[in-house]
């Protein structure tokens, strides 16, 4: 099977299978035949979307995702008490925010007509071949390799999206994370790279197999950060602001960004009416045991005690200096060996019952 490495300056995105994988680059292509309105020193790709070519769709994308988000019914809490509520409401915004980036990519995607998005039915076989291959082998070492995804498999692995390119025949694993600041200390970053490598592995056989006939030579894998923090194309991060290069279309990366802008705009809309409602609850609970001029009077935290004067405070103050020691209790003589004690250690067991 050929394989292109492709060397091209500014960027670059992980590459396996029938590609090389270590090495990452931003390609430059040529502009089309039409400039489609902007100065040919501002454009990158052939193919350029708007905003306001897609405002309506990417509205209603946010508007269903404000919907999923409100209609949760979060259980009691105790620990939460009226406040659950707005933990649950932040626990669905960051899982329904990365849908919501999944499904922006895919309506963009449109505005290349060589590019083709998998968003269904995209379990990969996690072959057992393949997963030895990533672990036993230097992932620049992998370019060309193609394997069976009929083969036997140990579990399977469910991209976000796969991004054909049928002019190029090069297809994109992606992996779109809402943020990748949880990520930072822990494993699970590594365990998901080395999932997408094996799938990169056999998703040439998967494509063709189970799509179509779709056949392609290159594929690439990348995680992208919809915070947009800094990338590192050498480990396979890529920057939401980049996207532009994976789907070669000019203008995606500025939709996104809007997109995030309105839907931060809704979602603290929601939490700012949810967190009036819980405090709303709180005042109607004291109004109901004291007069509401103690309300007034005094505020629901006191973050530093009951509030004192100045004499107040230098009073008592006073006092305990007056006290003439600390009150640390009574200390025996510390100059006695303490007696041998038999320290038992173990896992924890019940009390025995007498």
């Amino acid at each position: 099977m050929t394989t292109h490495t492709l060397s091209v300056p500014a960027g670059e995105v992980l590459r396996s299978a029938a590609a090389a994988a270590a090495t990452f680059s931003k390609r430059s292509f040529g502009l089309g035949a039409s400039s489609i309105g902007e100065p040919p020193a501002l454009r990158h790709h052939p193919h350029i979307v708007r905003f306001a070519e897609v405002e309506a769709d990417l509205d209603l994308l946010i508007d269903r995702a404000i919907a999923a988000i409100a209609e949760g019914e979060p259980t009691e809490d105790e620990i939460l008490g009226h406040y659950v509520h707005i933990a649950s409401l932040v626990r669905a915004v960051s899982f329904r925010e990365g849908k919501l980036l999944e499904q922006a990519v895919e309506r963009l995607a449109k505005a290349n007509p060589n590019v083709t998005v998998l968003t269904q039915s995209l379990k990969l076989p996690l072959v057992k071949a393949a997963l030895e291959a990533v672990a036993g082998n230097d992932w620049s070492n992998l370019d060309g390799v193609k394997l069976d995804c009929e083969a036997p498999a140990k579990g399977s692995y469910t991209p976000d999206l796969i991004v054909v390119n049928r002019a190029r025949h090069t297809a994109y694993i992606l992996d779109v994370k809402r943020s990748l600041a949880s990520y930072g200390d822990t494993s699970r970053l590594d365990e998901l790279k080395f999932k997408m490598m094996a799938g990169a592995l056999v998703l040439p056989d998967w494509l063709y197999k189970h799509h179509k006939r779709m056949m392609v030579d290159t594929v690439e894998v990348a995680i992208v950060d919809g915070a947009s923090r800094p990338s590192d194309h050498a480990t396979g991060i890529w920057a939401l602001s980049e996207i532009d290069d994976l789907l070669e279309i000019d203008g995606v990366a500025a939709c996104m960004a809007e997109l995030r802008l309105r839907f931060g705009r809704r979602v603290q809309q929601l939490l700012e009416a949810e967190a009036r409602k819980a405090l709303g609850v709180v005042v109607m609970a004291i109004s109901d045991t004291a007069p509401a001029a103690a309300i007034v009077a005094n505020p629901l935290i006191a973050l530093n005690g009951p509030a004192r004067t100045y004499e107040e405070e230098r009073a008592m103050a006073a006092q305990d200096e007056d006290d003439g020691h600390y009150d640390l209790g009574c200390f025996d003589d510390q100059d006695d060996e303490p007696e041998p004690v038999r320290i038992r250690v173990g896992f924890a067991r019940r009390p025995r019952r007498h």
